[in-house]
């Protein structure tokens, strides 16, 4: 098969825009992580964090055989078929509830009140590739029912890992220098969980709604700064 045919070239392009879109939630994730660890161990965690989220992704491509089975009902409860898949998705959306909700602490309880605690580089690495895989099980699950070509279905894996290698770091700075857009963002994450969840239980919930909300959110408080900005500049 001709990989550089107009067809595969489209569904490249594609899924490389999906991934990427689908990776947002994920690099604000790995940004709140890292910014536990010393200040110089930060980008390698990211440049870390963000290479095993792709090898992930990619042995979930090659497993996807295995994957599909996941949908496969295991259970009845609550007049729900629940699958592996569903287990995942709830495990994951309650750890990162649990995770999301500890931080807002963090960020609005007195300093007297915290016990800063560093993580260690492994155990950031650890939770970046635990929770990837509740990341990844959708937009892998939506690859394959794109494309039907492995090999494109990789290559948009990695172009979109790359993409976010480029910009983590600038976003990870931002949030972290900016308390209130980092409460934005673990409120995201908070949404995220919860979508995640309800979609465990049966209940699927677009992501273009949570994405919508936060960007809304995101573009009032850039406003809120603009507006504060230009009064110190007056004063």
């Amino acid at each position: 098969m001709n990989i550089l045919s107009t067809e595969n070239i489209a569904a490249l392009l594609t899924l490389s825009i999906l991934e990427i879109v689908l990776g947002i939630d994920n690099i604000i994730f790995i940004s709140i992580l890292v910014s536990r660890l010393e200040k110089s161990q930060q980008k390698l965690a990211r440049l870390v964090g963000l290479t095993a989220a792709m090898l992930m992704r990619i042995l979930l491509l090659l497993l996807i055989s295995w994957l599909m089975l996941l949908t496969k009902p295991l259970f009845t409860a609550f007049a729900h078929d629940f699958s592996g898949k569903d287990l995942i998705l709830i495990g994951g959306g309650l750890f990162l509830l649990a995770k999301s909700t500890h931080e807002m602490h963090e960020q609005v309880a007195d300093e007297e009140e915290i016990i800063h605690r560093e993580s260690s580089f492994l155990g950031v690495i650890v939770q970046v590739m635990l929770l990837d895989i509740v990341f990844s099980l959708d937009s892998v699950i939506t690859a394959v029912g794109m494309s039907n070509n492995l090999t494109i279905m990789i290559i948009s894996v990695v172009l979109a890992v790359l993409v976010m290698m480029l910009f983590s770091g600038k976003i990870s700075d931002f949030i972290e220098e900016n308390p209130t857009f980092k409460m934005l963002a673990l409120a995201f994450l908070f949404l995220v969980g919860a979508m995640l969840i309800a979609d465990g239980f049966g209940k699927h919930i677009e992501k273009g709604y949570i994405y919508f909300a936060i960007g809304f959110s995101l573009a009032v408080e850039a406003l809120n700064m603009r507006t504060s900005k230009k009064r110190k500049n007056a004063v």
